[in-house]
Parts: structure tokens; C-alpha cells; sequence
């Protein structure tokens, strides 16, 4: 079995493809791609490909945005974090799905799907109109956005307004905040949990640990290894995009 991998979260990808090595020793992992440019690229390179292992959302945008540039007929099975509501219309030829955060079980239940529906005499085809349907339903998931988040205070809770917030910043299983005054709040929420929750016109995330609002940027400046140097209002501090970010970033700010 000639697998690709489309998955842009190391852990997740080297979680995923231990998984494949144990399930499937008999298959070989063509290629694994963090980004869409890198998806199509795949695709482009290899003519027999006979499963792929997708997230939803890359570095730089939704995968289905590669199925739209490459056409193909390869079963997909989805490893997404996204509400199982989400797929109860999806249980159909060519697609399956792992909810993360996914055990070894639920993995052999998919491959268990993959092989009842796609023996090896039979040739394996997705369905497009099911690939369509559930791009429209995800990105209507996603035009929903948080609007707020509460944040403990010493007397009593106060209600941070998204479009209020400058950044923010990880710190473990929660993150900090920081305010169109540039005062720092506590929320109780990891980054990557919070980077899911808000509008991503609005929100980028610039690094491993900061997510700036585009709408507090003041300038930026040219940095070296390929960064930049962000100066947002309120913040005395200069944020620095990663080398691997940039490029998107670029993109992103011309939306």
C-alpha cells in the first residue's frame, strides 16, 4: 500500500505514522506534506498512490484547497479535530475519519472501513460530491468565531472582547492575552485550542507562540534568516515571525 501523509503538527504526523508502521508493515509512506504547496507537489510526483492520511487544516489554508488544485480518486481518511457531528453524513465510499485526539483502536477501525470498502480487486475511488459537500460544511463550521473570552480577576470576571485583543502568547495549557491598553490577562485555553476558536482573516499565527490581530500592527521591518520584525501597538516588545511562517505570513497580510 503506497501511503501519503498531509499533516502540518510534527507530534501528530510522527503519532500517525508509528501507527502506519505497526498496522501496516507491508505499506511504504510516499511522502508527507505540511502545507498545500507541498500537498500538490506530492500528488504531482507520484502516479500510484493508493490512500492518503489528511488533516483539515495546514500551515497555510484547508487541504481540500490541494484536492481543488490536483484531482484525484484516492480514499482519504480525514485525521481532524473537528466535531464528529460534522461527519455523520460522511460514512460513505472513499472517506473515513480519525477525531482527534485518535487511539491505536480507532485507527485500526478506519483501516478496517478503508479495506472492506476497497479490496485489492476492487480500484478505489472517492467520491467527489462527498469531498465538496464536506469542504462547504467545515468552512461553515468555521464562519462562527468566538467573540470573547473571560478572564479571572481578583474581583470577579472580566469579559475580554476578541476584536480588543492585541495578541497572544502560550504559556502551557493556557495563554496569555494582551489588551488594546497592552495589559495582560490570563485565558484558560492552550494557544493551539484558541488559534481554532477565532476568525483567521483576523489572526495569524506567527511563531510557536504568538498570534498577533492584524488590526494592532504598526509596521514591520525586514529581519535576518528570512524573519520579520512586527511592532504592535501598545507592545513595547518587537515580535518575531519564524523563518517557516514568513512566507505564509507575506501571503496572509494581502488577503
Amino acid at each position: 500500500m503506497r501511503i501519503l501523509i498531509f499533516e502540518d503538527e510534527i507530534p501528530a504526523y510522527k503519532k500517525l505514522l508509528s501507527y502506519v508502521e505497526s498496522e501496516l508493515p507491508e505499506s511504504k509512506v510516499l511522502g508527507w506534506a505540511q502545507s498545500i504547496s507541498e500537498g500538490v507537489e506530492l500528488l504531482n510526483k507520484f502516479d500510484q498512490i493508493d490512500l492518503i492520511f489528511s488533516d483539515i487544516e495546514l500551515l497555510d489554508g484547508l487541504s481540500f484547497n490541494i484536492f481543488d488544485q490536483v484531482k484525484v480518486n484516492i480514499p482519504i481518511i480525514f485525521c481532524t479535530a473537528f466535531d464528529q457531528y460534522l461527519f455523520k453524513a460522511f460514512q460513505t465510499n472513499g472517506i473515513a475519519y480519525l477525531l482527534k485526539p485518535y487511539t491505536e483502536k480507532n485507527f485500526i477501525d478506519a483501516i478496517e472501513k478503508y479495506r472492506m470498502l476497497f479490496p485489492s480487486s476492487k480500484k478505489a475511488n472517492i467520491d467527489e460530491e462527498v469531498l465538496l459537500k464536506l469542504k462547504s460544511l467545515v468552512k461553515e463550521e468555521n464562519k462562527s468565531f468566538k467573540q470573547r473570552f473571560s478572564v479571572k480577576k481578583k474581583n470577579g470576571i472580566k469579559l475580554l472582547n476578541v476584536d480588543t485583543i492585541i495578541n497572544f502568547e502560550a504559556s502551557g495549557d493556557f495563554s496569555f492575552a494582551y489588551d488594546e491598553e497592552g495589559t495582560k490577562h490570563i485565558v484558560n485555553y492552550a494557544l493551539g485550542e484558541i488559534e481554532n476558536k477565532i476568525d483567521p482573516d483576523k489572526f495569524f499565527r506567527i511563531n510557536r507562540s504568538e498570534m498577533i490581530n492584524i488590526d494592532f500592527i504598526d509596521h514591520i521591518e525586514a529581519h535576518f534568516k528570512n524573519r520579520l520584525i512586527i511592532k504592535m501597538r501598545k507592545r513595547k516588545e518587537d515580535l518575531f515571525t519564524s523563518s517557516s511562517k514568513t512566507p505564509i505570513f507575506r501571503q496572509w497580510l494581502e488577503k
